[in-house]
């Protein structure tokens, strides 16, 4: 799919689908693309997001009947790696989504605010 997306001042950019996305990657892409017109750091998010979410098909389909749990070096048991990984690969696409401040719903337009990339911590004066 390739679109036309013209930026204040800049010529009209082609936006297709990187290379070496997988398939949630690159449906995540199509449709973010062909709703909303992205300035250059919200295409690099969006990338990353796509690549995210291809990490997580890959942890899942390694769990797929996998234990949930294994031992370690010191043979106690610990929940698996890659179950571990898959959780925090999902904050990790949370936050990039949120940061894309894509709309929840029947919202006209996207949210303006900007606080999802601080996560919970705030800013944080200094004195």
């Amino acid at each position: 799919m390739t679109r036309l997306s013209v930026a204040t001042g800049q010529s009209p950019v082609a936006v297709t689908p990187p290379e070496g996305l997988g398939e949630s990657g690159r449906r995540l892409w199509e449709w973010v693309t062909a709703e909303y017109d992205l300035d250059v750091h919200e295409e690099l998010l969006l990338l990353q997001a796509c690549r995210t979410a291809d990490l997580l098909d890959r942890l899942a389909k390694r769990a797929d009947g996998a234990e949930l749990t294994v031992f370690n070096a010191k043979g106690e048991q610990v929940t698996a790696p890659w179950i571990t990984e898959h959780r925090q690969q999902s904050i990790v696409l949370a936050r990039l989504l949120a940061s894309l401040r894509m709309p929840s719903g029947e919202e006209e337009g996207r949210p303006q605010r900007r606080g999802a990339a601080r996560g919970a911590y705030g800013v944080r004066r200094t004195a």
